[in-house]
């Protein structure tokens, strides 16, 4: 009796000491776990380091995040190399379509459904990052780019010019402009020909085919590159051609920038990155206005074009924490540091943010009041040969020029499209 007593007793102490040690372990601080992020963006090293990162790490002291770019030209390369390897980091910068997409579709990317946050992205936000049947988003959208024009203050008020609004008044500005005859009415060439298309054509385009309306009906057949709405576009860009700098034909898009922030130019056909290093270069008032409305146009478009995305390594050893980042990307805290970090650079979640540049704010402004896209070429139609985005680019800056008509862009396109492509119903 006595013994057995005095091992009831030892069984219940060793109990309470076992219970003690797994409230203690509990309570005690998880082991501190570092994620690296793979990114071609060597350019903006200093934000995340200084900024976003120190940000994240506050508010989970117990993650260290270390981002680690390679240069953009190298990028895909080295990627795929640590990747398939087994060295890559935990978290991986996407770029936006069918680069990410084969990425994912080896099992190197993982799901990202199921994240807390995903809901604050729309379909056009997730567009650059989602299979072709749409079931499954496997980065989480960043940032995007937006498309407009952007003007010198200094100039427009010299000439008394106001912000264009329908096409009609854009080129009655372009007129005064070449009339004074000190400035080039739009800073740009065709020498490298990516410009015309990226400036030009898509920038433009979507308020003649409606944005998405027009963006998703080419996907499925419905229109033709060779309809009217399309070859209006081309028309639009044949009529820059008397406002463009002299000798454009051989301007390339450094010699653009310049150019304009010289105060040699009036007009540049913009995207939004350009805002940090006209920030720096140009010494006179920066404004911004959407692409003008052709005639009869009751609503606008603007090409808002995915840009960056972040997602998780299928085969990270801290898929916790990992997720624990990308929620964080999700949120309106990472919105805010991000878009104000790289201004031109825009959240592509739904939350309400305000930003200190107020060029920035201008073009993030115009979400508010015309629809989104992306550019029309990069989902799905630039898979084959000959490739759309590319063949966009030189029949944009052949009408430019003038060594194509606008229905010869059309049908040159159409059938380029039609000899491989076969569309998605």
């Amino acid at each position: 009796m006595w013994r057995a007593r005095w091992l009831t007793f030892g069984v219940v102490v060793l109990l309470v000491i076992a219970g003690c040690q797994q409230r203690q372990a509990a309570q005690a601080p998880s082991a501190p776990v570092t994620l690296t992020i793979e990114s071609w963006r060597n350019d903006d090293l200093p934000v995340w380091q200084d900024t976003i990162l120190p940000a994240f790490m506050k508010r989970y002291p117990n993650i260290k995040v270390v981002f680690a770019p390679t240069a953009p030209t190298e990028y895909n390369a080295a990627l795929n190399a640590k990747l398939e390897g087994g060295t890559a980091g935990d978290l991986i910068t996407c770029r936006p379509f069918d680069l990410s997409l084969a990425l994912f579709n080896k099992g190197f990317l993982a799901p990202v459904n199921d994240l807390s946050g995903m809901e604050n992205f729309g379909d056009v936000a997730k567009s650059g990052w989602i299979t072709d049947d749409g079931s499954t988003v496997f980065c989480v959208p960043m940032a995007s780019v937006i498309h407009g024009f952007i003007y010198n203050g200094s100039i427009f008020k010299e000439l008394g010019l106001s912000e264009p609004k329908t096409e009609a008044e854009f080129f009655a500005v372009l007129q005064k402009i070449r009339q004074d005859g000190r400035y080039a009415p739009l800073a740009m060439g065709t020498a490298d020909q990516w410009e015309a298309a990226t400036m030009g054509f898509q920038n433009i385009g979507p308020n003649y085919w409606k944005g998405e309306e027009g963006r998703l009906a080419l996907i499925q057949g419905q229109q033709k590159f060779t309809d009217a709405q399309y070859v209006a576009v081309w028309r639009q860009l044949a009529r820059w051609r008397p406002y463009m700098p002299r000798g454009f034909q051989a301007q390339k898009y450094p010699d653009s920038q310049n150019q304009f922030t010289l105060g040699k130019a009036a007009i540049y056909p913009a995207g939004s990155w350009e805002i940090s290093l006209f920030r720096r270069q140009a010494q006179f008032e920066l404004g911004a206005f959407t692409p003008p409305a052709p005639a009869g146009a009751t609503d606008c478009y603007i090409s808002d074009h995915v840009d960056i995305a972040i997602g998780m390594n299928a085969k990270t050893q801290h898929p916790q924490e990992a997720r624990t980042f990308l929620e964080w990307v999700a949120s309106q805290e990472f919105a805010e540091l991000y878009s104000n970090g790289l201004p031109g650079f825009f959240t592509l979640s739904n939350h309400k943010i305000t930003l200190q540049d107020p060029l920035a704010q201008t073009f993030i402004n115009w979400r508010g009041l015309c629809k989104t896209t992306i550019r029309n070429s990069y989902q799905l139609l630039s898979r084959g040969e000959p490739n759309l985005e590319n063949e966009l680019w030189r029949v944009s800056a052949e009408v430019i020029k003038g060594a194509l008509r606008p229905e010869q862009a059309a049908r040159q396109i159409q059938t380029g499209l039609e000899k491989w492509y076969k569309p998605k119903q």
